[in-house]
């Protein structure tokens, strides 16, 4: 069967990663001792894994996730950070903050823990813009250095994208989660022979609380990528640690620990998630265009070339922005951060410093996926 690359994806792989991974949430409120899926796991044995991978994006609950595995006394020597650039690292600044990617470093060195980086070359911007070719190769960090994984072409042909991805539970229309994240780290897993042999636990951020979606989650289950049984003895558990916290103790937790609040928080955003989302509320999208109004123009002029909006209800950017007043940024060295790549404010409370509560948390503005 031949079929385009994308559509590959969207067909195949994807929802296998869907059904394993419960990201539509179609378990019942139950577990399944026999197949090792727990709706609910807050504690689990954490002796019988050679190294813990923590999905890192540089959010509240990434932090968490990192933060809990601390208090509960795990060796760090044990952990390993990945951040999925969604930009990539081809010049690409369409969407996410210039400075995350550089926030993860310092804050990973901070607890010095190894970050790894891997995307997809040409990042969001390069996938969208596909037109009769096939989809980049994926790009690595390892400990032994960055590997490139090329596209098998052998079973499909060019396609073509030519437009944003869009509001939905689906993966197949909202396809960043699975082209820039899903889809990377699987292949991260499955292209590095140290997982091989041994027994992994892939760590992710999110929490019941946030969507009817998400309080579905299995908090803990085998992993798209586990093979204990197989050849290669891989065995990969997924845990979602902070899936039953709420917002509260997520931000006692940064508190306790004596982590800064991240920049957008501190800018009154309630979600860590790309600056300029698919998931944008019209207030979210007129700050930006008050603050930072070049990304607001560079999806304004996407919209125009496609012919189509980021919104799913067919309004523009620029539309969407007048429908709202734009919050006010009091915090003007986080917003002054926020235009810079390097990140050169303290991830860590310094002496004699109080740690403060941000202006976003506990928002409700839409601006991160649900």
């Amino acid at each position: 069967m031949t079929v385009s690359s994308h559509a590959f994806d969207d067909a195949f792989v994807i929802p296998a990663l869907r059904q394993q991974l419960d990201m539509l949430g179609g378990f019942e409120a139950s577990n399944d001792e026999q197949n090792g899926v727990y709706f609910s796991a807050p504690e689990i044995d954490l002796s019988i894994y050679d190294r813990i991978v923590l999905a890192f994006s540089g959010g509240k609950d990434s932090i968490a996730c990192l933060l809990h595995l601390k208090d509960l006394g795990v060796d760090i020597s044990r952990i390993e950070m990945w951040h999925h650039d969604v930009d990539g690292r081809e010049g690409s600044q369409l969407m996410d903050w210039t400075f995350m990617a550089d926030y993860n470093r310092k804050l990973a060195d901070a607890f010095g823990i190894p970050l790894y980086f891997s995307w997809l070359q040409g990042g969001l911007e390069g996938e969208m813009l596909k037109q009769n070719d096939y989809s980049q190769p994926h790009k690595v960090e390892t400990p032994e250095g960055l590997i490139t994984l090329e596209r098998d072409t052998s079973r499909t042909k060019p396609s073509t994208r030519r437009r944003f991805p869009q509001q939905a539970a689906s993966l197949a229309t909202r396809w960043c989660s699975s082209a820039l994240k899903i889809d990377v780290g699987r292949r991260a897993l499955t292209n590095q022979s140290r997982f091989n042999n041994g027994n992994t636990l892939f760590i992710t951020g999110e929490r019941r609380e946030e969507s009817s979606g998400r309080a579905k989650y299995m908090q803990f289950e085998p992993h798209a990528c586990d093979r204990r049984g197989g050849r290669l003895a891989r065995r990969v558990d997924t845990w979602r640690p902070v899936l039953h916290w709420n917002e509260e103790r997520v931000w006692d937790a940064l508190r306790r620990h004596g982590v800064i609040a991240p920049v957008p928080y501190r800018l009154s955003w309630s979600r860590s998630s790309c600056m300029t989302c698919i998931f944008n509320s019209p207030r979210i999208w007129a700050t930006i265009n008050q603050y930072f109004p070049e990304r607001t123009r560079m999806i304004a002029d996407y919209e125009r070339e496609f012919d189509s909006t980021i919104s799913r209800n067919r309004i523009n950017v620029v539309d969407l922005a007048s429908q709202a007043q734009p919050m006010e940024i009091d915090d003007l060295e986080a917003l002054e951060q926020a235009g810079r790549s390097e990140y050169s404010l303290p991830v860590l409370l310094e002496e004699g410093q109080r740690w403060v509560m941000p202006a976003g948390a506990f928002g409700k503005e839409g601006c991160g996926a649900v």
